[in-house]
């Protein structure tokens, strides 16, 4: 006879990618004590690609920080493809996020010394993995970057190191790609592209990509949008338009304050806990 519990955990591991159960963190002391994630459960479906919004100071970086594990929560859970964070040690971390994680951020964080193939297989040498060189040539074919393998970052445009940066995130076949505002430093063509490549990682590559924005226009090639707002969830948009989000983002701080907590686990709204609606800003 199978045993349910065990099912159930099998199933969820089969299907979920990211899940963050209760998570809360804040900074500072008594004096000075900032609530930066208020309670935040979320799940996200493997092989999907979500955009995560909200004013400045709502909570989307610490958001990011604590699911990849680069920050650990005050209280609440975090599992990233079925595992559970809280726990590990630092080395353990580091480990697992090498091979589960994959990182893109607004500054590329490229080797100005190491050319583009040696900066996209960087991570697979510092954790002792084999590098695969013709795979990580086809990446950057794939990327747009074949006729550049030789180059240093300083003969690449922007656009074009941050095609670097993702193909390096790509080459090591994590679970989760992060992206921390990945156009921001991009003109409009070059985040198009980017954003494209982001789309393809989802749809050809089987990765799930969790990106923080700020940008409708940027959110519009997600799958679905998580809005945040003072730490807590404040809504979920399937299929998003850059009009849609926009008119959204400017009606959040009423909607959290009206309608309660945003529940990202059943999709349903629930009353702030003691009826009291945070007012304190996240980071």
């Amino acid at each position: 006879m199978t045993n349910s519990r065990s099912t159930q955990s099998t199933n969820q591991e089969s299907t979920e990618a990211l899940r963050l159960v209760e998570v809360r963190k804040t900074y500072g002391d008594d004096n000075a004590r900032v609530t930066a994630l208020d309670g935040v459960s979320l799940d996200l479906t493997r092989g999907t690609f979500t955009a995560v919004m909200g004013p400045s100071g709502s909570g989307k970086s610490t958001l990011l920080h604590c699911a990849a594990g680069l920050d650990e929560p005050d209280t609440g859970t975090v599992f990233v493809d079925g595992l559970e964070l809280r726990g590990k040690s630092e080395t353990e971390l580091t480990k697992f996020r090498r091979q589960r994680i994959g990182f893109v951020f607004q500054q590329f964080n490229l080797l100005p010394t190491l050319t583009v193939v040696q900066n996209t297989t960087l991570p697979l040498k510092l954790a002792g993995r084999r590098i695969d060189s013709a795979r990580a040539r086809a990446v950057l074919e794939r990327v747009g970057l074949g006729q550049r393998l030789d180059h240093l970052p300083g003969r690449l445009s922007g656009g074009q190191q941050q095609r670097v940066a993702i193909a390096r995130a790509l080459l090591a076949e994590p679970s989760v790609v992060f992206a921390d505002e990945p156009t921001g430093a991009l003109d409009s063509h070059s985040a198009r592209e980017v954003l494209g490549l982001l789309q393809e990682s989802v749809r050809t590559f089987g990765r799930t990509v969790v990106m923080v924005t700020h940008d409708p226009v940027a959110a519009s090639y997600a799958d679905a949008v998580v809005f945040l707002a003072d730490g807590r969830l404040a809504g979920r948009m399937s299929s998003p338009t850059a009009q849609a989000v926009a008119e959204r983002l400017t009606h959040l701080g009423d909607e959290i304050a009206r309608q309660g907590r945003y529940d990202g686990t059943s999709g349903a709204y629930a009353a702030a806990r003691n009826g009291n609606a945070s007012g304190s800003e996240g980071i």
